[in-house]
């Protein structure tokens, strides 16, 4: 069957559609089709603010092939550059550090600032000439990723193509709004990193729903049950599901974690999980929250970065470290299911399967956005 005519399938009903085929989690040159028009034409997630916390400090990172680094500048803002020296594209980073005085180039020493801006070219006009009149810093400075903060994450956008990520995802901040508010890092007990031995949308696909509960996660379904969850859903942007009975996390002598403050009654007992296309998983309850940002290495592997936030700095120690155990054994469960979902797609009579139209709809929902954006990236080469 056509290319078209399989993806048109997968954009039917929720009640008539078929997933996306084999090809989308196994072939490199579709993976290849799909970072280009997921990945980089969207606001990704690339890593959480919490990983530069200090005025200078540094990261590199490497984004599909890309080499950028995370940076925190004099005036504390978060910013993302390429990871470049304009001059004849050296690596300018190679690991984390603190930037006390300026990016210096290690290969022939062009210096800028923290906010990008090229601030010396030593010797370029020659021995102890440091100017010449065909080199204007003003317009050499760093190449500077657009970047967005919110719920922690950092958000970018390599293309430079998306809307303002305000616009992007006004919907989602809307409904969230309650938590749109200084978060803080649980520190080294609240984050981890699982690799998984399958294809990046297998993860989102299989955090949209709460079908896999009664079967998946046991100990989850004792508190709260396939039958208190609902779906979200909101075409093209996100979809996943909320419990009605959020379970706070106690410790022996009975204390929690500190609320938020003025929290809408809804969180009293609610909590949402919600897959922000592409690549970023997001739960939040009264007490804390979390991000989870999904980083393909090819079509057949994934790192999911584990990230948890509260409400204060002040929190137990004791109790993160449980918390981070409690829902690395919850993530942790799904790995053998989105793995053999996985080995599952190199069956090559395999259709994509069939949804149930009650319980996968959120599912297909991201299969709809997957399949009509690769759809109309197409229609825009041809």
């Amino acid at each position: 069957m056509e290319k078209r005519a399989i993806l048109n399938r997968v954009c039917l009903p929720v009640e008539d559609a078929n997933g996306l085929p084999n090809e989308h989690y196994t072939c490199p040159s579709v993976f290849k089709e799909e970072k280009d028009i997921l990945l980089f034409n969207k606001w990704s997630g690339l890593a959480v603010a919490a990983e530069i916390p200090s005025v200078g400090n540094a990261v590199p990172i490497n984004f599909q092939g890309t080499p950028l680094f995370i940076v925190r500048t004099k005036e504390n803002r978060v910013r993302v550059f390429q990871n470049t020296c304009r001059h004849r594209g050296m690596i300018l980073i190679e690991q984390a550090k603190s930037i006390k005085g300026a990016i210096r180039c290690p290969y022939h020493s062009w210096c800028y600032s923290t906010d990008g801006h090229l601030i010396s070219t030593p010797h370029v006009g020659g021995p102890g000439r440091n100017l010449h009149g065909s080199i204007d810093r003003s317009n050499l400075g760093l190449t500077e990723i657009r970047s967005h903060v919110w719920m922690g994450v950092i958000w970018i956008n390599l293309s430079d193509t998306a809307p303002n990520f305000e616009d992007s995802m006004k919907d989602l901040i809307d409904r969230w709004a309650d938590f749109d508010r200084p978060l803080f890092h649980g520190g080294s007990e609240s984050s981890f990193t699982i690799e998984v031995a399958a294809n990046w949308k297998l993860a989102v696909e299989n955090y949209c729903e709460s079908y896999h509960l009664p079967w998946v996660h046991p100990g989850l379904n004792t508190y709260s049950r396939l039958e208190d969850h609902y779906h979200i859903e909101h075409k093209n942007i996100f979809s996943g599901q909320g419990t009605k009975v959020y379970k706070q996390l106690e410790d022996k002598e009975g204390n929690s974690f500190p609320d938020f403050p003025n929290l809408n009654d809804k969180w009293d007992t609610a909590a949402e999980y919600i897959a922000v296309y592409p690549n970023v998983l997001l739960g939040v309850h009264r007490d804390h929250t979390f991000a989870i940002i999904l980083i393909p290495d090819g079509p057949e592997k994934t790192y999911e970065h584990v990230h948890l936030f509260y409400s204060c700095k002040n929190t137990s120690k004791q109790l993160r470290r449980e918390n981070m155990k409690l829902w690395k054994n919850v993530f942790e469960e799904d790995v053998p299911v989105v793995q053999g979902m996985q080995k599952g797609r190199h069956a090559v009579k395999f259709d994509g399967g069939r949804f149930s139209p009650v319980m996968d709809s959120p599912t297909h929902c991201f299969h709809y956005w997957v399949a009509s954006e690769i759809q109309n990236g197409r229609k825009q080469k041809d």
